[in-house]
């Protein structure tokens, strides 16, 4: 809640008082308040509450996909968190009726959730309209602009851009959620002028903007170090087999450790007391292969390494390309 209220001095008994009205008295209730002086760009505003900053992101259409995607509602908290926010106000959001209940209850509609008071709440609890689903998107769109506010710093009188959405989804690994479009505005790349007659030597192909975005934040593996893991201070720690599928489809795509070719799998080390019986190596201890090498040395490990070099020898030369071009971080 922001306001402009006016305030009495009553000096003889050293008090303040205000007169915020019924429609603010509710929130006075709640704690402490924060009083500050009024900046000059509120000095034409009249006395009452503040409007909330206009966010032009929630009339876009094309941000529309973003706010419900089921990535960036689980990232922001989930619907449970929206709930919890939208309790924090009062008043049924369905206005069809003459009577509403003072008690106030929540209701999951796609794409997200009403507030309504128990009487409303009986009679369109299992309806699913055209009303009811724009009414849940305006909460789900107002919550998430929230949170993007919380997580960049900002207070409710800020407007939300864009290069600031992207800059949140960026941080949260969910750029691959952000449309066409929208990576075209962030990137500044004019649109593509199609000319009605055009000759085939004039096609110039380019790459899709979206492409660009997932590049630039692309992280193959975080390697994270704990010292003080609880098997490590067991006798006889068991011992658990590290999986990571993205850094195994990257050395899926590098060239083969022997002829340089395209690789067609990635070959986890055996023996050299790598693996055991029935398991394989850790994930990170791969080395890329065609398939002919890779045939080749599970037909005949030590032909092989007498060969092409070992595999310890195979893996140092993968794991250095990997950390000098920052596939592993």
């Amino acid at each position: 809640m922001r306001a402009l209220l006016t305030p009495v001095v009553i000096k003889e008994f050293g008090i303040v008082a205000f007169r915020p009205g019924p429609e603010l008295m509710p929130h006075f209730h709640r704690g402490r308040i924060l009083l500050e002086n009024e900046p000059e760009r509120l000095a034409g505003l009249p006395t009452g509450e503040l409007p909330a900053a206009r966010q032009p992101l929630a009339e876009d259409p094309a941000m529309v996909p973003v706010f419900e995607h089921a990535d960036v509602i689980k990232r922001a908290g989930g619907l449970s968190c929206l709930e919890a926010w939208l309790m924090r106000e009062s008043g049924c959001q369905y206005r069809h009726s003459d009577y509403h209940h003072h008690e106030m209850v929540t209701m999951r509609h796609a794409p997200g959730v009403l507030r309504l008071c128990w009487a409303c709440d009986v009679r369109v609890r299992e309806q699913f309209t055209n009303e009811l689903a724009g009414i849940a998107r305006e909460n789900l769109v107002a919550w998430l602009l929230s949170v993007v506010r919380a997580g960049l710093g900002f207070d409710d009188s800020h407007a939300v851009t864009l290069p600031e959405l992207c800059w949140w989804l960026t941080l949260n690994n969910l750029a691959h959620v952000i449309p066409e479009t929208v990576a075209c505005k962030v990137l500044r790349i004019p649109a593509e002028k199609m000319q009605s007659v055009m000759r085939e030597a004039d096609i110039v192909p380019s790459v899709p903007p979206t492409s660009i975005v997932e590049e630039a934040v692309k992280k193959v593996l975080a390697l994270q170090v704990d010292p003080e893991t609880p098997e490590s201070f067991m006798l006889r720690p068991k011992r658990r087999r590290w999986q990571n599928e993205k850094y195994t489809r990257w050395v899926k795509a590098q060239q083969c450790a022997c002829c340089q070719n395209p690789a067609d799998d990635p070959h986890h080390l055996i023996g050299h007391g790598m693996g055991g019986m029935g398991t394989k190596a850790h994930d990170l201890f791969v080395i890329p292969l065609c398939r002919a090498h890779h045939d080749e040395l599970h037909a005949d490990a030590v032909a092989f390494e007498a060969k092409y070099g070992t595999q310890p020898e195979l893996l140092l030369k993968t794991l250095d390309r990997a950390l000098a071009i920052g596939a592993l971080a």
